[in-house]
C-alpha cells in the first residue's frame, strides 16, 4: 500500500458493511455540519463517528437500519463532546484573537465559509436555511432528521434517545415555527403544512 492506495490486484474482498456505511458519508457530514456549524468540527465529528462505528461493527445487527445506527453514533458523539466541552475550562490568547480578527480584513461581520459549507448552503433555499437555523436545536435536529435525512419517527427516537411521541411533538412544533418564519415565501410553506 502506497499512501493509503491499494493496487487493483491487491484489493480486499468487498465489504458490504463498509460500502453501505461509506455511502452515507455525505448525509452524516450534512447533519454534523448542522450540529457543529463549523466545517472542521463537522469533519472531526464524522471521522469519530466512523471510527466508533467500525470498531463496534460487531454490535450492529445485520438487516437493521445502518443509517439510523450511524446517526445515533453521530448524535451520541456530539452530545458527549458538548458535555465535555461544557466541563472544560476555556482559555484563550487575547493577542491571537485580536490578530485573527484583524486578518479577516473588511469582511465586517460575515463569517468566512468553507467550500463544504457553501455547497450545503447552496443546496437549501436561503430563506429555508435561515429559518431552520433560527429554530431551537431540539426542533432543528428532529426536523432535519425527518425532512432532510428522511429517517422514520422510530429511527429519530433511537438517534436522539427520546420517546417517539416527543419526536412527533418536536417535528410538529418545529414545522409550525418554520411555517411562521416562512410566511412570506408560500412555495416553501406548503412543504411544511402537513
Amino acid at each position: 500500500m502506497l499512501f493509503g492506495r491499494r493496487r487493483a490486484d491487491s484489493a480486499p474482498e468487498s465489504d458490504p458493511f463498509a460500502a453501505e456505511a461509506l455511502a452515507l458519508l455525505d448525509a452524516l457530514y450534512g447533519t454534523a455540519l448542522r450540529l457543529t456549524r463549523d466545517a472542521d468540527r463537522a469533519q472531526d465529528l464524522v471521522q469519530d463517528t466512523y471510527l466508533k462505528a467500525f470498531r463496534a461493527r460487531a454490535q450492529f445487527t445485520e438487516g437493521t437500519n445502518l443509517k439510523a445506527w450511524l446517526f445515533a453514533i453521530l448524535h451520541n458523539t456530539w452530545r458527549n463532546r458538548q458535555r465535555d466541552r461544557a466541563r472544560a475550562r476555556v482559555e484563550f490568547d487575547s493577542e491571537a484573537v485580536e490578530a485573527a480578527a484583524e486578518s479577516v480584513g473588511d469582511v465586517r461581520g460575515t463569517a468566512v465559509e468553507s467550500p463544504e459549507a457553501l455547497l450545503l448552503r447552496a443546496g437549501l433555499d436561503a430563506e429555508l436555511k435561515a429559518a431552520l437555523d433560527r429554530l431551537p436545536s431540539t426542533f432543528r435536529e428532529a426536523v432535519w432528521l425527518r425532512d432532510v435525512e428522511e429517517l422514520s419517527y422510530q429511527e429519530i427516537a433511537q438517534v436522539l434517545q427520546i420517546p417517539v411521541g416527543t419526536v412527533m411533538s418536536r417535528i410538529s412544533r418545529g414545522r409550525r415555527q418554520l411555517v411562521q418564519e416562512l410566511s412570506a415565501a408560500p412555495e416553501l410553506v406548503s412543504h411544511y403544512r402537513r
